[in-house]
């Protein structure tokens, strides 16, 4: 990470503060958000983000990732906002996102010459429960985790600490969902800190095929590292992520063949907002084991990032490996929905 001069860091130092009273106050308003109840199309203005640095607009290579575009989201849509997990298609244009009230947001990623530009086809919709009654009414609106593996979406709840399966090939945003088997010791993840990082590692992998990974935001075991699980069924292992520089989960997606990249994220009165995405090997998902792996990027308030809590990856038709990054606004005026794209690129 950069280090900014001292008066910088002061102006850094107010905006965390500036963060951290949306943070605090955004629970008490977002209780009153209420999605349709029935699929909405909303229009989404976006606003570009043309550089990521703040200092220096033509850097374009942080860490191991090479910038390249985004922009910031807005929508007259009361309910538009929160967004805290993402998934985009192989065609690096569609994708499905949840938001912490409890509802889908879905669309198309449009490009100008080759760089994110706007939002398409957006539309907001209810999670729904086995009776077709909006998950949010009985309580399980904290969605902040998701997964894709073919046709079904997995969506973990904060809170409650369930994990939902839906239809979404077959039925889309009106499939309904049906919870699946977890260990009871889901019960014991911390209130707010429960899965923030779900991935369906797809069959003929080479380590955990047809295996649910999920990795909680930053409930800790007895070493002070971060509880983990491997899923099937009845089948379940536990394991721990290291806790590296006081960094919490925020997000994660699988990265071809045999890796998991983790978003995570710091905030401190002192320090403000960080954010970094580290790189796991699946091989080191073990009951019992301790994984760690490289830092692949690190940002912090001198860049162009919010309250990053969404992480996907595709494969761009130039067969470079694109993530996309997307931010929570906590249904704040001052913090923001915005999308990042960076480039994987060998350090």
């Amino acid at each position: 990470m950069t280090h900014a001069p001292a008066t910088f860091r002061l102006v850094l130092a107010f905006a965390g503060a500036l963060w951290l009273a949306g943070f605090s106050a955004a629970p008490a308003f977002a209780q009153s958000i209420r999605f349709p109840a029935a699929p909405t199309r909303i229009v989404v203005n976006t606003t570009p983000i043309e550089s990521f640095d703040l200092r220096d607009a033509a850097r374009t290579r942080f860490g191991a990732l090479e910038f390249r575009g985004g922009f910031a989201m807005t929508s007259v849509h009361r309910a538009f906002g929160g967004i805290s997990g993402i998934r985009v298609a192989s065609d690096g244009a569609s994708f499905v996102a949840i938001t912490d009230r409890g509802g889908w947001l879905t669309g198309r990623i449009e490009y100008r010459n080759g760089r994110p530009a706007g939002i398409a086809d957006a539309q907001l919709a209810p999670l729904l429960a086995a009776d077709g009654q909006p998950l949010a009414a009985q309580g399980w609106f904290d969605a902040e985790s998701i997964a894709r593996d073919g046709d079904s979406v997995y969506v973990g709840f904060e809170r409650v600490h369930k994990i939902v399966k839906f239809d979404f090939g077959r039925h889309g945003v009106a499939a309904r969902g049906e919870p699946i088997m977890v260990p009871p010791d889901f019960k014991s993840l911390g209130f707010n800190r429960g899965l923030e990082c779900l991935a369906a590692v797809p069959a003929g992998a080479a380590h955990h095929a047809g295996k649910l990974i999920a990795v909680s935001e930053a409930s800790l075991d007895a070493r002070g590292n971060i509880r983990a699980f491997i899923l099937r069924g009845r089948d379940v292992a536990h394991f721990a992520v290291a806790r590296r520089d006081n960094f919490d989960v925020s997000d994660c997606a699988l990265l071809a063949p045999s890796s998991l990249l983790l978003l995570e994220r710091r905030f401190t009165r002192a320090t403000g907002l960080a954010i970094r995405v580290r790189r796991l090997s699946l091989s080191a998902f073990r009951n019992g084991a301790v994984a760690d792996g490289p830092v692949l990027f690190e940002a912090d308030l001198g860049y162009q990032i919010d309250n990053l809590e969404g992480l996907a990856v595709h494969r761009n038709a130039q067969g470079e490996t694109i993530l996309t990054l997307v931010s929570d606004d906590n249904f704040s005026v001052i913090q923001r929905s915005i999308l990042l794209q960076f480039a994987l690129v060998k350090p």
